[in-house]
Parts: C-alpha cells; sequence; structure tokens
C-alpha cells in the first residue's frame, strides 16, 4: 500500500494513493493509530473534491543516523573535520523533534539566525505495527512497517559553531519546518529498500544521485541499535543520514529563497518543497 495523510477540508485522514487518485481508508485516528491498529482497511472511498498532502505521519520520534560514508567524508571537509575512527563501528545518531515535520508542496521556512540553509535527502524507515526491543541485526528489518523520504534541513553556519561543543546539532537542526517527511509511506511488503535509486533536484536540475545500497551501517543494524534495552514503538522514524551528494554543502552549492527543492526515492515518489523567504 501507498499511504497518506490528506486533508480535503474535515480535517487530516488517512488515505491509501492509487493511481494519483487518493481513497479514504475509512479509519477514524492518525496514521499513528492507523500503524498500531496493524493498517486495517475495510472500505475505501475516492476522496471527491480538492484535497491536499500532508506529512503523511506526525512520527512518535525521529531518529537520524549517518550512515553513508560518502556524505560524510565530503560534508566533513567542508566543516573542516575529519570520520571519527568511531564511525565505522558504531552507527551513532541524533534526535529530532517531531512537532517540527511539515510535508509535500509545504514552504520550507528560513529562521532568521542562519545564512546557510541546505537540505539533505535521506530515506526512511516507519517502525510498525507492533513495539519492538533488543533486536538482531539480521532480522532487525522485519520490524519496518514502510518507507518514506526524508529532507533533513541544515543550517549549516550555526552547525559549524555547534559540532566542537560535542552535544551534537541544536539550532542548526531545529526550526518549525525543519524536517520533511512524504509524499507518502509504501508499506514494507511493497518495497525492497536495499537498493533505491536517490535523487535531489534543485529547480529541476540534478544536484546528486546516490543508492540506498551504498550504506555502511544498513538497516537492520541502525534499527538494532537503537533497540538495545529500549522499545521502539509503532511510528517511530529511522533516517539513514544523507545519501552522497544529497546536500549542498558536498557540492559548495547554496539554497536561495524561492528555490524548489525535488527529492526523489524509486519505488516512493517525489517530495517536493519550495524555500521561503529568509525570516518566515
Amino acid at each position: 500500500m501507498r499511504l497518506v495523510t490528506y486533508d480535503a477540508g474535515a480535517g487530516p485522514r488517512v488515505g491509501l494513493l492509487a493511481g494519483g487518485t487518493v481513497h479514504d481508508a475509512g479509519f477514524d485516528g492518525d496514521m499513528v493509530a492507523f500503524i498500531a491498529a496493524g493498517a486495517p482497511v475495510e472500505r475505501t472511498e475516492p476522496v471527491g473534491g480538492p484535497f491536499r498532502l500532508l506529512a503523511p505521519l506526525r512520527p512518535r520520534s525521529l531518529r537520524d543516523f549517518l550512515a553513508f560514508e560518502g556524505h560524510m567524508k565530503a560534508a566533513l571537509t567542508r566543516l573542516g573535520r575529519e570520520i571519527p575512527p568511531e564511525w565505522y563501528e558504531i552507527p551513532a545518531y541524533y534526535k529530532g523533534m517531531p512537532d517540527t515535520v511539515i510535508g509535500p508542496e509545504q514552504e520550507i521556512p528560513w529562521p532568521p539566525y542562519t545564512d546557510h540553509l541546505d537540505h539533505e535527502l535521506e530515506l526512511a524507515a516507519v517502525i510498525g505495527p507492533v513495539p519492538v526491543r533488543d533486536l538482531a541485526p539480521e532480522s532487525a528489518v522485519a520490524a519496518v512497517f514502510g518507507w518514506t523520504i526524508w529532507n533533513d534541513m541544515s543550517a549549516r553556519d550555526v552547525q559549524a559553531r555547534e559540532l566542537p561543543v560535542g552535544m551534537g546539532p541544536g539550532k542548526a537542526k531545529d526550526w518549525d519546518g525543519a524536517n520533511v517527511l512524504g509524499p507518502c509511506i509504501v508499506t514494507a511488503d511493497e518495497l525492497d529498500a536495499s537498493d533505491l535509486r536517490m535523487t535531489v533536484r534543485v529547480n529541476g536540475e540534478t544536484w546528486g544521485e546516490s543508492s540506498s545500497g551504498k550504506m555502511h551501517h544498513g538497516f537492520g543494524e541502525l534499527i538494532a541499535y537503537a533497540s538495545r534495552a529500549q522499545t521502539l514503538y509503532p511510528g517511530e522514524v529511522i533516517g539513514s543520514g544523507t545519501a552522497p551528494g544529497g546536500s549542498g554543502i558536498e557540492l559548495d552549492r547554496r539554497l536561495a529563497p524561492g528555490d524548489v527543492v525535488e527529492m526523489e526515492i524509486e519505488g516512493i515518489g517525489v517530495l517536493r518543497n519550495p524555500i521561503a523567504r529568509k525570516g518566515r
């Protein structure tokens, strides 16, 4: 299934996307509740009239890893740092803020405190339908309910000042609209995410292309690590980290207000968003 959250004027609803048409799933609850209920689809009805797609879910949590060596080498070089040897052994992550999530076609705000806004192309796993804990890497991918696209925005000038403190990103990653998910969730039974083509375009020009097959730490390792002595619940999101070429900093290229960023992952679709003027 290709699952969406849409609004046709009566508030957010869970829907199924088929051939460009949204069908209401007949479920009275949000996407996280839908996943936890086992994705029950008893009847569907085409959505009549205009509607807009929202972020497919408001995640319980956001964990973002750094699984691509190509991105690490290119980005850290620009930030004046080297890949620490521990990175090759530990699939470390930071936590994002679920309330900052927006969806497709929404304008991405440009915070007034940064002059260098950047995009980051990521593949994201959505956990479900049951809680899991202490998983083995070789079987942890079975805990994935589905897959979506994550544009993890960054304020690069702020990031360069925060990183030396050693606390991880703060305001370099945290503002309203800093995390974009969508356009849909493709259920794991319909998509093998081990080697998906990943592309980012800005104003129609391809800035980067890669594949999920280039991850140094696979999703089994990421999920297993996150589940150590901790329960992962339906609706939690696990990010791959940025694919090689998936950010402007790797190319020494910058976004500008009014730019349109499109992220495409094979089998999922296109996540498209315009960039706002600074201070909005």
